[in-house]
């Protein structure tokens, strides 16, 4: 992958693709990798489309693995449906509506919607569920409470503002328990 990354910045700095600049100088952002998934961030130009297809075939002959399009998602950021729908068929994979959820984070969501924050509230509930407050004492439950489920929220909340609602709600759930 480290190499199939430097394809691309290599690309990136022919002026072959042009990833998303970040506002006041920031860097440009061009591809994030994680494990076997690959994000393209890149404008959308039927030119940046090409040349992200033609990197993928490049890495097929480099490395032998083949990428699986019919697998593979086109969201179009400001761009109309149609269009995405119409460009995803021409390249064989699948037009991606937002939000959508990767790797455990809802990607285009609204987050300052309480509604937004379900899957937290979700994961607050599946937690509890395992656990009776009855079978434990109030130390085991202090305990529970501050180990797990304070934890849980931090991923999200370094990466989104939280809505008062959510931080009460919550908080809410924690008391009950407790």
């Amino acid at each position: 992958m480290e190499a199939f990354s430097s394809m691309i910045r290599k690309a990136v700095d022919l002026g072959a693709l042009k990833g998303i600049s970040l506002p006041n100088n920031g860097p440009t952002i061009s591809h994030l990798l994680y494990a076997d998934d690959c994000i393209f961030l890149e404008e959308w130009t039927h030119n940046n489309l090409k040349v992200v297809l033609k990197l993928l075939r490049c890495f097929y002959f480099c490395a032998g693995l083949k990428i699986n399009l019919n697998k593979s998602l086109l969201f179009g950021v400001g761009v109309g449906t149609n269009e995405v729908k119409r460009v995803a068929d021409s390249f064989c994979c699948k037009a991606g509506e937002l939000p959508f959820v990767h790797l455990g984070t809802l990607i285009g969501a609204k987050m300052y919607k309480i509604n937004s924050w379900k899957a937290v509230f979700d994961i607050f509930e599946s937690r509890l569920a395992l656990w009776k407050a009855s079978v434990l004492s109030i130390g085991g439950r202090l305990t529970l409470v501050k180990s797990v489920l304070e934890s849980i929220p931090n991923y999200f909340l370094s990466l989104f503002k939280a809505p008062v609602g959510v931080i009460k709600g919550l908080e809410k759930i924690m008391r009950r328990f407790l």
